[in-house]
């Protein structure tokens, strides 16, 4: 085992892991945050902490790390380069590594002008296949960015990645998770799947290159609401696949949101047989208390135990 990541032990345990995502509030308090990890921690293997996701402005990633910790969850960090330079990215992770946080999500970042703050400046003095690696070699090498050696007490966070299946164009979607895989990537957390005819056909990519024997891949799902919902993701999110008869299904449902919940347990079924998945990660965007019941229902209740 490279880290003390009770999510890197499961994985490697062969374990089909299930995370999920806890965003931070618009404002200085904790107690939603709490309130769901206390809901969620006997449901899953860890949870993302996201940073300042749509580029909105939130309570801090790495703060809200320590909460979750506090109520029983093992935290994922996010990372983005939007905001910091790399003087401030080795700073915060370090800061997060010395408060408990054994997990880190590496990402790019929402471009700043989709979110509150569209005038504000972005840094990108690193991309996320350079964070993954100089994260990597900070842990492996004990070397800061600059190549400066570290001493003593790295920081040893187990890698993760995210990746997008089904943005065009297609083929190099494959080539850029790779790049994240040789950068230093352990884990990968992908987009939310709808078109799993498209997904099915992704993953034969990667497993002809070997990429599934090499790196812990999270499916992503997300339980939609109303058939709008899914007509939004369908019709303004860019790299976003939603079929026509889910948008139907939904529209026809008496309690959509219900319908939503059936379609989510679905896709998890489906996913458990695809060769090469190793875990769902749920993303039940402003909705986290229907996570313990997808859960249940898709026969991944109760989770493995970790000594």
């Amino acid at each position: 085992m490279k880290t003390e990541s009770k999510l890197e032990k499961l994985l490697e345990r062969g374990e089909f892991v299930v995370t999920a995502e806890i965003g931070p509030p618009k404002h200085a308090s904790a107690e939603g945050i709490r309130h769901h990890a206390h809901m969620l921690k006997d449901y899953v293997d860890a949870t993302n902490i996201t940073d300042c996701q749509t580029a909105v402005v939130r309570l801090s990633s790495i703060a809200s790390a320590v909460h979750i910790l506090d109520c029983g969850i093992e935290p994922i960090v996010q990372m983005t380069c939007r905001d910091r330079n790399r003087i401030a990215i080795q700073s915060d992770l370090l800061g997060a590594y010395s408060l408990g946080m054994r997990n880190l999500l590496c990402l790019s970042g929402d471009h700043q002008k989709f979110g509150s703050e569209p005038t504000a400046k972005n840094v990108y003095d690193i991309d996320s296949i350079h964070l993954i690696y100089l994260m990597r070699r900070m842990r492996d090498e004990k070397l800061f960015f600059s190549g400066e050696p570290i001493k003593d007490h790295e920081p040893r966070f187990f890698i993760g990645a995210v990746a997008n299946p089904f943005a065009d164009p297609f083929e190099y979607r494959v080539d850029r998770l790779e790049k994240k895989v040789e950068a230093g990537a352990e884990f990968i957390q992908t987009q939310c799947i709808y078109d799993m005819e498209r997904f099915e056909r992704f993953m034969e990519m990667v497993r002809e290159r070997g990429i599934h024997e090499r790196v812990h891949i999270l499916a992503g799902v997300t339980p939609l609401k109303s058939w709008r919902a899914a007509k939004y993701l369908q019709t303004s999110v860019s790299g976003m696949i939603v079929p026509d008869e889910i948008v139907e299904r939904l529209k026809k449902a008496e309690d959509p949101k219900k319908e939503g919940v059936e379609i989510c347990i679905e896709q998890i079924k489906h996913i458990r047989n695809i060769p090469g998945i190793h875990g769902v990660h749920i993303m039940a965007i402003a909705w986290e208390e229907v996570v313990p019941e997808i859960v249940e229902r898709s026969g991944l209740y109760p989770r493995p135990k970790v000594e």
